[in-house]
């Protein structure tokens, strides 16, 4: 199908694409979101050098995820993949309880940046099938988020491995960005958690 007869079908029937990039530590389960996303299952993954991107459908949205590596030599360069981005998604080791300020840092300043002022925030609590866990509600204030304001953000418990909330946290991401993009607005004081 050509690409301005695929644009036609797609707005005719509602079909929206998003840009959202994924970032969060090293080894916080971000690779294995992407790829548990896109293709269903969980796949051997690597240390991310650089990024991985793919196009993940959910609903009437599809995606274009940039899921970017973690390593403290790497996170400079997350702002280069901040541009004309709708939703960021911010994934935490919730068992890696040494580094909830050093992720807290890095997500701070990843909401403060120019470019992702207008970014809705999804925060996935991965790793909630492991003992020991920070809960959801501990991440959250781990992260600051409650001290957010003129935000729109929620937070997930997830599993990556099992998908165990991705799909939750996929459909609130889907549903505030359409509800968005058809009013218009950009940002409001708004949080959830589960």
């Amino acid at each position: 199908m050509g690409q301005a007869l695929r644009k036609l079908f797609d707005s005719f029937f509602g079909v929206k694409e998003m840009r959202v990039v994924m970032l969060g530590l090293d080894a916080a389960g971000k690779t294995t979101i992407l790829y548990k996303l896109h293709m269903g299952e969980v796949l051997s993954t690597v240390p991310t050098i650089g990024f991985n991107v793919e196009k993940v459908q959910y609903k009437n949205v599809v995606f274009t995820v940039w899921d970017v590596g973690g390593q403290e030599k790497l996170r400079p360069l997350w702002r280069m993949y901040f541009s004309n981005t709708d939703g960021l998604i911010y994934v935490v080791d919730s068992l890696d309880r040494e580094r909830i300020k050093k992720a807290k840092q890095e997500f701070q300043a990843i909401i403060r940046d120019p470019l992702m002022l207008n970014s809705v925030i999804l925060v996935l609590a991965n790793k909630q099938d492991l003992k020991g866990t920070m809960s959801p509600m501990e991440v959250c204030e781990g992260l600051g988020l409650y001290d957010l304001r003129n935000r729109i953000w929620h937070i997930q418990g997830t599993c990556a491995l099992t998908g165990d909330g991705l799909y939750e946290g996929m459909d609130w991401l889907a549903t505030t960005l359409k509800r968005l993009q058809a009013s218009g607005a950009s940002t409001s004081v708004a949080g959830t958690y589960f």
